[in-house]
Formats: structure tokens, sequence, C-alpha cells
């Protein structure tokens, strides 16, 4: 075994292509996409944004809103600094409007003819709607908010939460609280819109699909992939429009104030192209350190959940340090992935805070001349360096708006990759009628994908009244010829027929609602019993639940714990025994009351008593539906009406036990003698 294959010595692997290849498959054999382009990050993009298409009102009001809360500190927050400065605190008159954006004229004028006192009492009034309004700002913030969240680390996944759950508003007051609600609701109808059809998709998948799917992946996909959403469907809009906004607006303040100290128009001006050449070279790196770190959580939460899901095999087989070391490589893997985006944010942040430095440093040189000289106030000094800093903001933001991005692409790209895979769909739209005949096929093969064969050339007849039982060796094909009849599997050659019907031709609804398929493995939930017996037929009657309860030998148990059927199975499933377990399920299949009801090892974990009550009660069963029995026991099989003999894909032989039992060198015959001879009856 290699080194990278053994838990116990793989170690994590540096940031190279190779390494991210191998992230992305260990993560999901269904998307192995570890890098994209520059045309592929815009689709995913404009795929994403097309949301807006189902929230447009509440995202206009949302604009909106922020557009305000933006603006208000741009137009009114400077120019009562530069007001009371030279005015108030400085007793300097006011001889003209030159200094003040042309907006301001009115009110310069007004204080042209009032006292230091009347303007601070004017400043003071229009300051405390203003704080009721909008909130207050204090000295040395750029503005006041107003935020919802968690408190969350700094990986990944928990940073997901607030991105689904929180609000945020750049202003305080009714204005920041409105909008806070707004921003709050918009975002979690966005992200549970996304993560419900991701989750539908998922569910809607093919059984040869959803076998190849690690359960850990898809949890972390719909969790924490799928609220990258609301990252993309805000900012491909807001921080574009939003920032130049608030950049013309300031620059023109600036401007219409400034004109003669045309040197610090056009320094503030070169923080966006700054930026934004610092920024795009690392788009790509961004990208692919952001998928890596997402593919490396999802093996982690996949190692959690295969641990947790076969903790009785790890114990029993004394694999609990296998495990743990297991978890502990994973986990130091995707700490290193994630460490990998934090250095490069890290470097890529310094960089924009050295070129804003140098230009800081020029801007404060040719202020602080400016205001020697005389050609500006002592207040020019906090108006100007006020938009200054101000328009660093949106600056940065409409630069690095492409970067910012990518990280959430990777997200979205994981959770469009999963929706993109081939999901059940109608071959036909035809509604099937209530069965009244039965199942038949007709020269029927299967061939998996990946080239495997399952069934070759399969005919038979069964119908209603019937008991059938599949019979055969492990990996015969009879679980395979079973999933033809509700097409979790569809045929590659031949026909299924129900009641004439080909499948191909019907609605799937209109099939699955005449068919009801118990599994061999055990599928209970963690909710109440009750609950479970009736999750295909919620609206069932306790007596109607009691009644299946009984044909499956399960009620006395039941009606014996403290709860009894109100019990749930959350506390409980791990006392429960496999074939308590597989009880419960065989009476949920019976409660549906479909006219086809296919059994997978139904009587693999009974005792002899139960398991021939429970036959006794399928043959009463089967008086108006069909009982398709998938079974290695004969004590089971020899009671149905009629056996279905396959072995390597192919029908061997059919007929009732004591037909086939009559044939010489028969290969049921052979079957049968085999357990008789290992059971020893």
């Amino acid at each position: 075994m290699s080194d990278q294959s053994n838990p116990e010595v793989r170690k994590p692997r540096g940031f190279n292509v190779e390494a991210e290849k191998e992230l992305s498959k260990r993560a999901s054999i269904l998307d192995t996409d570890w890098d994209l382009g520059f045309k592929e990050t815009v689709q995913v993009i404009a795929r994403g944004w097309m949301i807006i298409s189902y929230v447009w009102g509440r995202f206009t009001i949302k604009w909106f809103l922020l557009l305000g809360a933006l603006m208000y500190p741009v137009f009114v927050l400077p120019w009562g600094a530069k007001i009371i400065v030279d005015h108030v605190v400085l007793q300097r008159p006011i001889e003209s409007t030159d200094g003040y954006p042309i907006w301001l004229h009115p009110l310069i004028e007004h204080f042209m003819t009032v006292s230091s006192l009347e303007i601070l009492i004017t400043l003071t009034v229009i300051s405390v709607f203003l704080i009721i309004l909008v909130g207050g700002y204090a000295p040395g913030a750029a503005n006041d908010t107003t935020d919802g969240g968690m408190i969350e680390g700094q990986d990944t996944a928990t940073k997901q939460e607030n991105l689904t759950h929180g609000g945020h508003s750049f202003a305080g007051g009714i204005w920041g609280y409105y909008e806070y609600k707004m921003n709050s609701r918009l975002t979690q109808t966005v992200n549970h819109m996304v993560r419900a059809k991701l989750f539908e998709r998922i569910k809607s998948m093919p059984m040869t699909l959803l076998d190849d799917q690690r359960i850990g992946d898809s949890v972390y996909r719909v969790m924490y992939d799928a609220p990258s959403i609301n990252q993309i469907f805000y900012e491909v809009i807001n921080r574009p429009t939003l920032s130049t906004c608030v950049f013309v607006a300031a620059m023109f303040n600036l401007v219409s104030a400034y004109q003669h100290v045309d040197a610090v128009i056009w320094l503030t001006g070169s923080l966006f192209p700054a930026y934004f050449l610092i920024s795009i070279p690392f788009s790509r790196f961004v990208r692919r350190r952001h998928q890596a770190s997402r593919a490396a959580g999802t093996i982690v939460t996949s190692t959690i959940e295969e641990g947790m899901d076969n903790m009785l095999a790890v114990q029993s087989l004394g694999g609990n340090k296998n495990e743990r070391q297991r978890f502990g490589t994973d986990s130091s893997e995707s700490f290193l992935r994630f460490r990998g985006t934090v250095l490069l944010d890290i470097f890529i942040g310094r960089s924009k805070e050295l070129a804003f430095q140098v230009i800081f440093i020029t801007v404060f040189w040719v202020i602080a001349t400016n205001i020697i000289d005389g050609a500006l106030s002592p207040g020019d000094y906090a108006a100007i360096f006020f938009y200054f800093w101000w328009m660093r903001g949106p600056a940065d933001s409409f630069a690095s708006l492409w970067i910012h991005l990518q990280s959430f692409v990777a997200g979205m790209r994981r959770v469009y990759a999963i929706m993109d895979l081939p999901q059940e769909q109608d071959l036909g739209d035809e509604v099937l009628p209530p069965i009244e005949q039965g199942v038949e096929l007709r020269g029927v093969g299967l061939q998996y994908p990946d080239g495997r064969r399952a069934l070759q050339d399969v005919s038979l007849t069964a119908s209603i009244g019937q008991i059938v039982a599949f019979v055969g060796p492990t990996g015969a094909g009879k679980t395979s010829l079973a999933y033809l009849l509700p097409r979790y599997h569809a045929a590659t050659e031949g026909q299924v027929l129900i009641d004439g019907h080909d499948v191909n031709d019907l609605e799937l609804a209109s099939l699955r609602d005449q068919i009801t398929y118990v599994f061999q493995e055990t599928q209970l939930f963690s909710f109440s019993i009750l609950d479970n017996i009736r999750y295909g037929k919620p609206e069932a009657s306790l007596d109607e639940v009691i009644r299946v309860a009984q044909i499956a030998g399960i009620h006395e148990f039941i009606d014996g714990l403290p709860e009894g059927y109100e019990t749930k199975l959350g506390t409980t499933m791990s006392k429960l025994s496999v074939g308590q377990k597989q009880r419960i399920s065989i009476a949920r299949g019976l409660l549906r009351e479909s006219k086809i009801l296919i059994l997978d090892e139904p009587t693999s974990a009974l005792d002899p008593e139960t398991e021939q009550y429970l036959v006794q009660s399928l043959h009463e069963a089967a008086k108006d539906r069909l009982v398709v029995i998938i079974a290695h026991r004969l004590s089971t099989i020899r009671q149905s009406d009629h056996i279905v003999f396959l072995d390597q894909g192919e029908v061997l032989e059919q007929g009732s036990h004591d037909e086939l039992m009559a044939i010489e060198d028969g290969h049921y015959r052979r079957f049968v003698d085999l357990q008789t001879v290992s059971t020893g009856d």
C-alpha cells in the first residue's frame, strides 16, 4: 500500500496542481473539477445572479436603502465638521460660499446672517433628527452600522452561517433597522431557495449516481457551499453600482468645493487604479485556493460521517486508532488548505495597504502645504481627509470585486456541479391507471454506464394476487431486476410492462405511487415509531398503523414500550434489534397499500416463528396486490407462488417450488440442496 493511501502515514501535501486534483477526486468522484477558467467563472457568476428574477422587488428596495445609507455621510458629515471648526470654534465669519459644495449653498447663505451660537443650535437640531433617522457617527469611525450575526470562527464552514442568516446596514436608527430586516429576510430567502433546490436535485439523482455520492460531500455542499450565492447575488450589482455612486458623489463634492487643489483630487482618484492593478493578477490563485479549501473541508465532513455511521464496525475491529489518525490527517489537510487562503488574502491586503499609505502620505503633504500657505482652512483638513478615507472604501470594493468573488465562485461551482448532474426524468407523459393485472418483462437487459452487465434477456410474468420470489446466489442480479419495476434503473434492452404500459412511457410519480419498495438496509427516521410507519401515508389512523404492525409482527414490542407508538427513534434506534427495525420498515411498506410491494430480504433478521407469521400475513396481503420478495432463506422462498431463479444476470428457471424441485440437476434444486446441507435440515 502506498504512503498516500495509508491513513497512518499519509501527510498533508503542498500547494501544487497534482495535490489539488487529488483533493477534488477524494472529495467526490462525481465532481473532480479543480480549476475554472475566466469564461467558466463568468458563467457561474451570471447563473447565480439570475436568481434576482425571483426577488427583484425586495432586492431593489434593499439597493436604494443601501445607497441612502452610503450617501448620507458623503453629503452631510464632513461639512458639519468644517462649519463647527471654522465658524463655531475658531469664530471665523462666513464671507462667501466658496469652499462648500453647491448643494449646501442655501444653508451657508443662511449661516452668513446669524451668530455662531445660532449656527451651533441649528446644527444640533439637524444632528438630533439625523441620529434618530440614520444613527450616530462617533469620532474616528467611518460610519454607524446595524448588524446581526453570530460569533464566527475563521474557517469557511462557520462563516457561512452569517452569510446565511446575518443582516447588515451601513446606517443606524430607523433607517438601519428597516434595512437590516430587509437584508436579513432577503438573504435567508435566496439561501433557502438555493439550498432547497440543491437538496431536491440530490434526492432526484438516479440510483447509480447516488451510490457514488458521499453523504458528507452532499452535506457540505448544501450547508456550506450553497450560502456562497448570497455574496454573488448581492455583490455583482451592489459593489460596482454603489461603489461608483459613492465614489462619484465624493468626487463631486471635492471638485465642487476644492477645484483650486486639483492635486488632492487626482491623488484621491488614483486609489481605484492602484487597488485594481494589485488585485486582479491574483484572481485565479484565490479561486484555486478556495476550491482546494472547500474540497478538504468536504473530506473532513465525509470522514466524520463515515466514522459515525460505522462506529460499531470501528469498535468491533479495533479501528479507533486508524479512525483517529485518518481524521487527524484529513483535518490537518483542511487546516493547511484554509491557511493557504488566509496567507493569500493577507498578502493581497498588505500590498493594497502599502499602496494606500504611499498615496496617503502624498495627500497629507499636499493638504498640509496648502493649509500653511493659506489656500485651505483647518476645517478643510477634516473635510478633505474625510473624503479621502471615505473614497478608499468604494475604490477598494470596486477594484477588488473580481478577486472577492473568486472564493464564492468556488463554492457555487460545487453547487452547480451537483445540480447539473443527470436527474431522474420522466421518459414519457402517460399516467398509469390503477394496476389490475401485473408485470411483464420481455427480453430485458441492463448494462451499467461503466460497462458492467447486470441482466441479460430476462422474460417473466407476475400477476396481482401472487407472491413472486427472486432467488439466486449473491450477485445474480436479483436487486437489479427488482429495481426495474419502479424504474430506479432503466432497462437498456427489452421492455418492462405494467398492465401493458411500458414503464418508459409513464410519469415517474404515477408509477411509483403504485409501487412500494422496502430496502434490505432499513431506512428509519429519528421521529416517532408512529410517524415512521405512516411516512408513506401521513393521513393513516392509529388503527391502520396497529393493523400493519400486527401483520409485521412488531405490535407487541411497540405496545410494550413506555411511550408506545409515540416513542422517538432518535433516542431508541440503537436499542432496537435489526429484526425490529426491519419489521417497522415492513409495516411502513404494508401501510401504503400500493398494488406492487417489493421486499428485499424481508426475513433475513427474523427468527423462524416471526418469519413464518410474516410470510403467512404476506399471503393475506397478496390477495389484492403483487408481492415481490428478494430472498435467500429457503423457508421464505418455498412458500412463494412463483420462483424466478437467476444467476449471472440470466433467468435460468421459473416455476413453483415443487415444479423447480422436480427438475433433475436443476439450478434451483442444487441451490436448495446446498442450503439444506448447510443448515442441517
